[in-house]
């Protein structure tokens, strides 16, 4: 055992949960459970428990825990060249950002990242270089934690303690295209949305939302700004979800992260057409973004989707979710919504949390975005006899958080 094995080897859920309390800053709550391995679309816990990991990490475990491509991909680049900043060039960062281009089926260029929030701090400054300001976000937004992208994500309750951020945003409601209509003029630098709603509960806008948004866009000679954090790289079944089958237009901004590099930190912002030439030497900047470990493991990442036929997967699995889902006809459950396997269970009640605290018990990881939401986003790589694990126990799952009726 060497030293680092002794810091991190040993103790239960509850003395590693003492001691994460008494170390951490107390951003995130009191965690869940302590997971100590990983494999495929399995997790353990410090205890021994085994879970389905429908989460997968927030939807960034794309290819499950521990893929071997993955895997031998880190550590033979690592073991070459691991970080040499970006004043010097990787043929990894170089690959990828060739596939990365290739996706958007047009002229375009990359600056790479470490997250999707700053992949979307590197966007707004890209807005800015146009010598507009103001942007125009929706309602439910989600796009990040740090100053930029937190200006431009809806939840109050997120932007209260930090005001004042960045101004002239107009926030309108997601999924209108007269709200948005009515909100667009000569000022505007960019319009930001995300293909589907995330964080506000997997909301799915009405088909033509983003054709009409171009269309916008491009009448007041605006910047089109897809958020394709959460719904890029076969999350929903297509590489980008803006270009279903790779075909159509691309977003003039677009911005990746989660599943790219599953796990590793790595997020891009992609730049199409013009606006691949405003950001120059000096505007941006940053020590980690692209560096070849992460980029080969992007790389990694895009090459067994391809192999694995992972889109067409992601469509049919998700699929057999939201039609198993609606089969059951449970009087908790409204709809199912969302694409590939980014779905959303919609509850008539707000008893999601306690789903989730119910699905854990049972030894599945859930999320709940909206109180009466459950999120589902497993890894791509989940059969469909795993996903029927789950199936199988929901209708359970449910009666023990339904609210009893009131007596007459």
């Amino acid at each position: 055992m060497t030293e680092i094995d002794h810091l991190t080897a040993g103790g239960s859920s509850a003395s590693l949960t003492e001691r994460y309390g008494s170390a951490m800053m107390n951003s995130f709550g009191r965690p869940k459970a302590v997971f100590v391995r990983g494999e495929g679309c399995h997790l353990w816990d410090a205890d021994g428990r085994k879970y389905l990991d429908l989460l997968a990490g927030l939807a960034v475990n794309a290819l499950g825990h521990a893929h071997p491509l993955v895997l031998s991909a880190i550590t033979s680049q690592l073991s070459t060249l691991g970080h040499v900043s970006n004043f010097f060039a990787t043929p990894a960062q170089i690959a990828l950002a060739e596939r990365l281009v290739a996706m958007t089926g047009t002229h375009a260029k990359v600056f790479f990242t470490n997250s999707g929030a700053e992949a979307n701090e590197a966007a707004f400054k890209i807005t800015r270089l146009t010598g507009r300001q103001r942007i125009i976000a929706t309602e439910g937004a989600f796009h990040g934690r740090t100053m930029g992208s937190l200006a431009i994500t809806w939840n109050p309750a997120y932007r209260e303690a930090f005001a004042p951020l960045p101004a002239d945003v107009t926030f309108v409601p997601y999924g209108d295209t007269a709200a948005l209509a009515a909100a667009m003029d000569d000022t505007v630098a960019a319009v930001v949305l995300e293909p589907v709603q995330g964080e506000n509960g997997i909301v799915v806008p009405p088909p033509d939302y983003l054709d009409n948004a171009r269309e916008l866009t491009t009448a007041h000679g605006a910047l089109l700004w897809l958020d394709e954090v959460q719904t890029g790289m076969g999350r929903t079944g297509e590489l980008l979800a803006h270009r279903p089958g790779g075909q159509g237009w691309a977003a003039d901004l677009i911005t990746v992260a989660k599943g790219l590099g599953n796990g590793f930190p790595i997020g891009a912002c992609l730049a199409t057409g013009d606006t691949a030439e405003l950001l120059e030497p000096g505007n941006h900047g940053t020590t980690f973004g692209g560096n070849p470990v992460a980029a080969i493991a992007g790389l990694a990442v895009l090459a067994t989707i391809e192999r694995d036929d992972l889109l067409a997967h992601t469509r049919e699995v998700g699929d057999h979710l939201a039609r198993q889902v609606t089969a059951m006809d449970h009087p908790l459950v409204s709809h199912v919504r969302g694409r590939g396997l980014l779905r959303g269970i919609v509850l008539h009640e707000d008893v999601a949390p306690q789903l989730v605290e119910a699905a854990q018990v049972a030894g599945f990881v859930i999320n709940a975005p909206r109180p009466n939401v459950i999120r589902i986003a497993p890894p791509l790589v989940i059969t469909m006899a795993q996903l029927d694990t789950f199936l199988e126990v929901l209708p359970q799952l449910l009666d023990q958080v339904q609210i009893p009726k009131e007596s007459p």
